[in-house]
């Protein structure tokens, strides 16, 4: 998928039939679990989350397939309207320190089997999609658990009270965007709390873009933060739950936005110790870097994978396709991160000890003489194997050419997915 940039069976096939049919196959095999897939999303991710600060950015997003009222494909309804698909959970694993991409965490892959007509606050948390936060969460602990410290980032959809009191532990904290006001346990709301608050300082941040339409730009923010006391909601659903938690509100207002702009205003909620304006600005900065996981989701669908063109027609097929094409879309996106050098990562978050060697190999044959023509980056690291990759693909290598973009990326992939075929071939005796 990464290599041809599509999850089209024909495409994947290489024009040909029996490679199309395997591939078909092997999604159609009742072996081939959802559950194993999402588990083998991190396989290299937990090894390379040892001692490092992670950043654990969880969100949804919908795959929308099309549909008739003809052929449903076995698929649930997802949003408004009339749509009907699957639903990603995803969790990324980042560096903290770095914000370097390291890999798929644990996740979910679903879709719905019809509407519950129980409402949504009389359902114990076992029995709501909301559920898939926290073991998401719970799973996390344990592929990360050589990490030094977990932090669980979510946007406003992942606020709710049995998040805040199943999730934190020793090392392992929340961000969590506020989704709406509540109440504290001394009677006031969380909003007129923040009100209250002294301001803290100011400070230009720059915001990455989301969509054409939100391009790149610096945004003028206004600080402040304090501690705060959740009460526990009302209801039978809860009562199991700690009467009240003790978080850290930080807020953030923009000032003088452009025209056309929605001004920035996040409420976040953390379990980190906030001691000063330092420490609230760095949770700041760590929240930033949730917009990775909407990159990666944008690499599945229509900028990258193009996942929703699938024409397969069971919902079986589709959820282990997601599934596939969730991991290649990462590789993209940690060759994307490691094209600039920026990246510390190895190159063993997207390569086996295998490709490594023959990457090793093709670096022997395409490095120039000059100190211009040579790899620039760490021998096997993530960025010295996206350079060999962009160089197969067509990049001149020089610091002075534009970076390589993923096409470039996609060509070079494509040319040492054949050449590490003929390296496996290399011993062998031809009669």
């Amino acid at each position: 998928m990464v290599t041809r940039e599509t999850v089209c069976m024909r495409r994947l096939g290489g024009g040909k039939r029996a490679r199309e049919v395997q591939f078909g196959r092997f999604l159609k095999n009742g072996k081939v679990t959802i559950d194993r897939l999402i588990e083998g999303w991190s396989e290299q991710t937990g090894p390379a989350a040892v001692g490092r600060h992670v950043l654990a950015i969880q969100d949804t997003t919908e795959i929308n397939f099309r549909t008739t009222p003809e052929r449903r494909r076995g698929l649930g309804e997802i949003g408004k309207g009339v749509g009907r698909g699957v639903l990603v959970h995803a969790m990324l694993g980042v560096d903290a320190d770095h914000g370097s991409c390291l890999g798929l965490v644990t996740g979910r892959i679903w879709t719905r089997k019809g509407r519950v007509a129980i409402p949504h606050d009389q359902r114990p948390l076992s029995e709501r999609e909301s559920e898939r936060w926290v073991c998401t969460g719970l799973s996390a602990r344990q592929v990360l658990a050589g990490a030094a410290m977990v932090t669980v980032i979510g946007d406003r959809e992942s606020d709710f009270y049995a998040a805040w009191a199943m999730l934190p532990g020793a090392n392992f904290h929340l961000i969590t965007r506020v989704m709406h006001d509540r109440s504290l346990a001394d009677g006031a709301s969380l909003y007129a709390a923040s009100e209250r608050f002294a301001h803290a300082g100011s400070q230009l941040l720059e915001l990455p873009a989301r969509t054409p339409n939100r391009p790149t730009r610096t945004a003028a923010l206004n600080l402040r933060f304090g501690q705060v006391e959740l009460r526990r909601p009302r209801g039978g659903a809860h009562s199991h739950l700690p009467k009240t938690i003790a978080v850290t509100l930080i807020e953030v207002i923009e000032t003088r936005a452009p025209k056309n702009s929605e001004p920035v205003h996040w409420r976040l909620l953390t379990t980190h110790e906030v001691k000063d304006a330092a420490a609230a600005w760095r949770i700041v900065g760590w929240y930033k870097l949730r917009w990775k996981i909407e990159q990666l989701f944008r690499l599945m669908k229509t900028q990258g994978l193009r996942l929703e063109d699938s024409q397969l027609e069971t919902a079986d097929r589709l959820i282990k396709l997601a599934a596939i094409t969730a991991k290649a879309a990462v590789v993209t996106l940690q060759l994307m991160q490691a094209r600039d050098g920026q990246s510390a990562e190895s190159a063993s978050v997207s390569f086996t000890e295998g490709e490594i060697v023959v990457l090793e190999a093709i670096n022997n044959q395409i490095e120039g003489k000059t100190a211009l023509q040579k790899n620039p980056h760490p021998e096997h690291s993530l960025a010295w194997a996206s350079w060999i990759i962009a160089r197969l693909g067509g990049w001149d290598g020089y610091p002075s050419s534009k970076p390589p973009g993923p096409i470039t990326l996609r060509y070079g992939l494509e040319q040492f997915r054949i050449m590490r075929l003929g390296w496996g071939l290399r011993d062998v005796c031809m009669p």
